[in-house]
């Protein structure tokens, strides 16, 4: 089984590092794609990392972890079959995944501690895509929508 990728600027360091931990605890196998240190580091050099570990099929999934959450949500989903979400509950977390097939997650370091953290990422790898008939429908759209070269 693919692992799950997992990246942070400095801002998510401390938390990806707890995240890593408890994901290996889970029997998970993880890629952490970095940061390893305090050195600033762009979030968007860390989205392009874990959306390339999904895009060529290294990982089945991805986790990132910037100060809000949003900066790595907005790059993540600029990256083609790249879903992110930017989560701050464990019912979006799996409901994410369950209707939109999401593939990764994005959490706030600044934003939430990391033991919620765990419940909202034990809830995203658990999540299942539906495979529902409007479900299908509406990720062919927004498939459709990553195709095209402008939006007018």
């Amino acid at each position: 089984m693919n692992p799950i990728a997992i990246g942070s600027d400095h801002a998510g360091l401390s938390p990806k590092e707890e995240l890593v931990r408890f994901l290996r605890e889970e029997k998970d196998d993880v890629v952490d794609v970095e940061t390893y240190d305090s050195v600033p580091a762009d979030s968007p050099d860390i989205a392009r990392k874990v959306g390339a570990a999904l895009q060529d099929g290294r990982s089945r999934k991805g986790i990132l972890i910037c100060g809000s959450g949003v900066g790595a949500s907005v790059a993540a989903n600029k990256l083609r079959g790249i879903r992110a979400g930017l989560c701050h509950d464990t019912y979006s977390a799996r409901q994410g995944v369950e209707h939109d097939d999401m593939n990764v997650l994005c959490l706030g370091a600044r934003v939430v501690g990391t033991e919620v953290a765990k419940e909202w990422v034990s809830a995203f790898m658990k999540a299942k895509f539906s495979n529902a008939e409007r479900h299908i429908r509406r990720l062919n759209k927004v498939k459709e929508i990553e195709t095209m070269a402008a939006i007018r």
